[in-house]
């Protein structure tokens, strides 16, 4: 029996009325689509492991505090597909009637199922793995339907056609990438104005730790810009390198703590860096998340980002992530001093994918 079926008691679900009061959207390239600055990813925080009700408060607060766009993929869980179950509970219990204001995307490239098909980016492994993911949620279509990676084993073809059926079929909206060099971008791009469905947005990580997207000539940032796609960034704090949880060593319960992340990510280093920017932070009244996602959305022109999607475990880091668009403008000096510290880390764990197609 699907889990749709087992929905916790108590009141309903009602959102706040203002919750659009609180909204800042960007228009996702030159479409018609609209999307919040700060969207919520469910990578991590929403699978089986982690207990439901606050899955379901972190949830409902976002779409109070006018975040509107759900991120997912396939392979998000633990185990893979949980949360996706997950997040289709809580849509049927208390977002259903809300479902046409809401922009929920999943995507498949990395691991989902055993077996040769199980991974990649052929036409049968994407075209079935989006019909998992509606079943799983619950749903006809998604909004953005993304190929989670390039595979160097198929052909930037084969993958751009599979994304275009999703959409002709109309299970998917709109179609996007992720983690797509700057070249097999613009390969991608070419492939699917040709087919008549035109990439809307790329989703590349991106971070004050991890500024690989704004290197090379042209850089991503470049293609995106030239090809009128949208960007939504993830990982805006380097997986919580860039909040105040590791300023005093490393928390048992935080990632790294947990054995989540690899430890040789935080060394003194970049604790010096990240204590500096800290103290920046400080000074722009903003917490260091805040300022982190404050500095992926910074006003860079053509090239400026379109959302900075970002993760939480609890209603106050929800809040506090929220809480960046408070102050989305920075001086020359503060970006100046920013830079220098804002330094790549090597903690780009999407180095491979990003270069197989360099």
């Amino acid at each position: 029996m699907s889990k749709l079926n087992f929905l916790p008691t108590g009141e309903p679900y009602v959102a706040d009325a203002d919750r659009y009061s609180h909204t800042v959207v960007a228009r996702c390239g030159n479409t018609g689509l609209q999307l919040p600055r700060i969207a919520l990813g469910l990578w991590h925080n929403f699978g089986d492991d982690r207990p439901f009700q606050t899955q379901r408060e972190i949830i409902r607060r976002a779409f109070d505090l006018g975040i509107f766009h759900f991120d997912l993929a396939n392979n998000y869980g633990p185990p893979f597909g949980s949360a996706e179950e997950n997040f289709g509970r809580i849509l049927a219990k208390d977002l259903a009637k809300h479902r046409h204001e809401l922009i929920i995307s999943s995507k498949a490239g990395w691991d989902m199922w055993e077996g040769p098909n199980g991974f990649g980016g052929s036409r049968k492994y994407l075209l079935n793995s989006l019909d998992e993911s509606l079943q799983r949620m619950g749903l006809d279509y998604v909004d953005i339907f993304y190929h989670h990676r390039p595979d160097a084993n198929t052909s930037i073809e084969e993958s751009m056609m599979a994304l275009h059926d999703a959409v002709k079929s109309g299970k998917a909206l709109y179609a996007g990438i992720s983690s797509y060099s700057a070249a097999a971008t613009q390969e991608a791009a070419q492939i699917m104005r040709e087919l008549g469905t035109p990439l809307v947005i790329h989703q590349p990580s991106y971070s004050m730790l991890n500024r690989w997207i704004e290197e090379g000539e042209p850089s991503l940032l470049d293609v995106t810009a030239e090809q009128n796609m949208g960007t939504i960034a993830f990982t805006p704090l380097a997986q919580g390198l860039l909040t105040n949880r590791y300023l005093d060593g490393i928390p048992a319960d935080s990632r790294i703590g947990a054995g989540k992340m690899n430890k040789e990510f935080f060394n003194n280093n970049i604790l010096d860096h990240v204590r500096e920017l800290n103290k920046i932070a400080q000074q722009r009244g903003q917490t260091l998340a805040q300022m982190a996602i404050a500095w992926i959305l910074r006003d860079q022109g053509p090239r400026t980002v379109t959302t900075a999607l970002v993760g939480a475990s609890s209603v106050a880091q929800m809040e506090d992530s929220a809480g960046a668009l408070g102050n989305l403008d920075f001086s020359a000096e503060e970006l100046q001093a920013i830079d220098v510290h804002a330094v790549d880390s090597g903690i780009n764990l999407w180095w491979d994918a990003t270069q197989s197609r360099a």
